[in-house]
């Protein structure tokens, strides 16, 4: 998620002051991700620091309303029309805590995953269940909030499907000889070298 990007957008349409857009991003992600008011302060701080906005005057009622420049809706515009690359290397903290376990001696990585299915069958359910309204809507804030909570709906399901090929190769590898014990050599200094996707 690119908070940077988003609130440009969003100044892209007009002026906002800090608690304006932050409500604004609200409305069109159905406060998946909430910020808070000091991440959204940052955030302008950075971009003005950058070029990309500028801060207005005060009004009567102490609200500082900042700009877009167009360094920045040239940026908005790169963002909107460059595709999202999901790259191979981002980090997932339950694929790193699975792939960790399945390599510990005395570690039963099955039981693992069939407790983190439980919970995350459940929360699948949970969010179909509170998701079922936004299927058809002429409004443009539902519609948004929709287009948000279907990803995040996606996205539990496909995490219930990884982790149940996951219990499949568990299934067929068995635990003790999947152990790991500490390596006995010297580890080099300096950065790990990467390894390149082809």
């Amino acid at each position: 998620m690119s908070v940077r990007q988003s609130l440009l957008a969003i100044l892209d349409q007009g002026a906002c002051y800090g608690y304006q857009l932050r409500a604004e991003f609200d409305r069109r992600t159905g406060s998946t991700w909430p910020l808070n008011v000091g991440q959204i302060y940052n955030t302008l701080d950075r971009l003005e620091r950058d070029g990309l906005v500028r801060r207005g005057e005060a009004d009567e009622l102490g609200h500082v309303y900042w700009h877009i420049t167009e360094p920045g809706r040239t940026e908005v515009r790169t963002w909107l029309d460059e595709p999202v690359a999901r790259t191979a290397g981002t980090r997932d903290p339950l694929a790193i805590k699975l792939a960790v376990a399945a390599t510990l001696p005395g570690v039963d990585a099955a039981d693992l995953v069939r407790r983190q299915r439980e919970v995350s069958a459940r929360i699948l359910e949970e969010l179909r269940a509170s998701h079922l309204l936004d299927a058809a809507t002429d409004d443009a804030e539902d519609f948004a909030r929709s287009l948000v909570r279907e990803a995040v709906v996606f996205q539990a399901e496909a995490e219930l499907r990884w982790l149940d090929h996951l219990a499949g190769l568990l299934a067929q590898h068995p635990t003790p000889a999947m152990g790991l014990s500490l390596s006995t050599q010297t580890p080099k200094r300096g950065r790990p070298v990467t390894a390149s996707v082809a």
